[in-house]
C-alpha cells in the first residue's frame, strides 16, 4: 500500500513539474514583402535581434516581387502577413472584397527608391529628364505613383515631358535598364547603391526626398486573420514596434551589422551607406501608427497619378488598435 502511494505521488510531482516546465508554442507566420530591401530595415532588425522570437513568433518570410504579387498571397492564404504598400488594401476595398486586408502597423513614411541613370551626375536637376526615357514601375503601385508625384513637383508631365515606362514588372526593373536604352530608373537599395558600385548605373537623386510624409510601406492582414487571431497579432506588431525603436535610437553602423545576417551576398560598408541614405531622408517611422494624414497623403498621390479611387474611409483601412497599445 505504502508503495502504491509513493507510485501515485511520484507520477504528481513528475505531471506537475511537466506542467511548469512546459513552454508556449511557436506561432510561424508566413510574411510576404515586397521586395527584400534594406528599406525595410526596421523589421529585419526585429528578426535578427529576436523581438519576434521573444514573443514565441517564427516569421516565415517569401518574397513577393510586387505588391500585386503579395496581395494575392495574402487574399488566398499563402500568406498571414502582408507587407507592401497600403494602396493595395485600398484597391481591393473598392473592388467590394467582404474580407479585405486592414493595416496594422506602418514601416516606412518616404518612398524608398532612387532615380539611377547611366552616367554620373553631381549637378542632377529634375528639368534633365525632359526628352528622356525612364522605367518608373508597375502602374498603380506606390513607386510609381510617388515619382509621377515627383516629377509634377517639378512640372514634368509624365508622357509630354518624358517618357514614363510602366510596362516592367517591380523586380526586373534593374536588368531591363541594364540592357535596354532607357536613361533613367527609380532602384530600391540596395539594387541602386549595388548597380553604382558595379559602375553600371549612378544614382542622381532621391525620390523619395521630394514627397511629404505618405503612408507607404505597412503590414496587413485580412480581417478574419485579424479577429482569429488577436493577440498573435499584437505580438507581432509590439516585436516590430521594438525593431522600430531599436533603429530609431542605433547608428547606422550598428544597424547595419544587425540586419547583415538578412542581406548576406552584400558587404557591410554597402549596408551601412544604405541605411545612411535611408536615414538621411527620415524614411522609417518610430512607430507603427498608420496617421490620418499619413493615409490622407497616400489617396492624394493615387490621385494625382490619374487613378480614380472612391475616398476610402480610413478607419476601415486602418486599424491603430494594435499599434496604439505599443506606442
Amino acid at each position: 500500500m505504502k508503495n502504491k502511494i509513493l507510485s501515485v505521488l511520484l507520477c504528481f510531482m513528475l505531471c506537475f513539474s511537466f506542467v511548469g516546465c512546459k513552454t508556449e508554442e511557436s506561432s510561424v507566420l508566413k510574411v510576404n514583402e515586397v521586395t527584400h530591401s534594406i528599406f525595410y530595415a526596421p523589421f529585419y532588425a526585429a528578426i535578427e535581434l529576436g523581438f519576434f522570437a521573444e514573443k514565441n513568433i517564427t516569421i516565415e518570410l517569401t518574397n513577393g516581387g510586387g505588391s500585386d504579387k503579395s496581395m494575392t498571397a495574402l487574399l488566398t492564404g499563402q500568406a498571414d502577413v502582408g507587407f507592401m504598400g497600403p494602396e493595395t488594401a485600398v484597391y481591393v476595398f473598392n473592388e467590394g472584397q467582404k474580407d479585405h486586408p486592414v493595416v496594422i502597423a506602418q514601416v516606412t513614411q518616404r518612398d524608398g527608391s532612387f532615380l539611377v541613370g547611366k552616367e554620373k551626375d553631381d549637378n542632377f536637376t529634375w528639368d534633365k529628364l525632359k526628352g528622356k526615357s525612364v522605367i518608373g514601375g508597375r502602374t498603380g503601385g506606390m513607386p510609381e505613383m510617388t515619382l509621377e508625384y515627383a516629377l509634377k513637383k517639378h512640372s514634368l508631365v509624365p508622357n509630354e515631358d518624358l517618357t514614363l515606362r510602366t510596362d516592367v514588372s517591380f523586380d526586373l526593373m534593374g536588368g531591363a535598364f541594364l540592357s535596354g536604352e532607357d536613361d533613367y530608373v527609380a532602384l530600391f537599395e540596395p539594387s541602386a547603391s549595388t548597380m553604382e558600385l558595379a559602375g553600371e548605373g549612378y544614382i542622381v537623386s532621391s525620390v523619395g526626398a521630394e514627397t511629404d510624409f505618405v503612408a507607404y510601406t505597412a503590414m496587413m492582414v485580412t480581417q478574419s486573420f485579424r479577429d482569429k487571431n488577436p493577440q498573435l497579432v499584437q505580438d507581432f506588431v509590439s516585436a516590430l514596434y521594438k525593431g522600430q525603436q531599436w533603429v530609431k535610437n542605433h547608428t547606422a553602423k550598428e544597424i547595419a551589422e544587425a540586419i547583415a545576417p538578412a542581406f548576406p551576398d552584400s558587404d557591410i560598408k554597402l549596408i551601412t551607406k544604405v541605411v545612411e541614405n535611408y536615414k538621411k531622408i527620415d524614411a522609417w517611422k518610430d512607430n507603427p501608427v498608420t496617421e490620418k494624414e499619413h493615409f490622407d497623403q497616400l489617396i492624394k498621390v493615387i490621385t494625382d497619378a490619374g487613378i480614380s479611387v472612391e475616398n476610402p474611409d480610413y478607419d476601415k483601412i486602418v486599424d491603430n488598435s494594435f499599434a496604439n497599445k505599443v506606442k
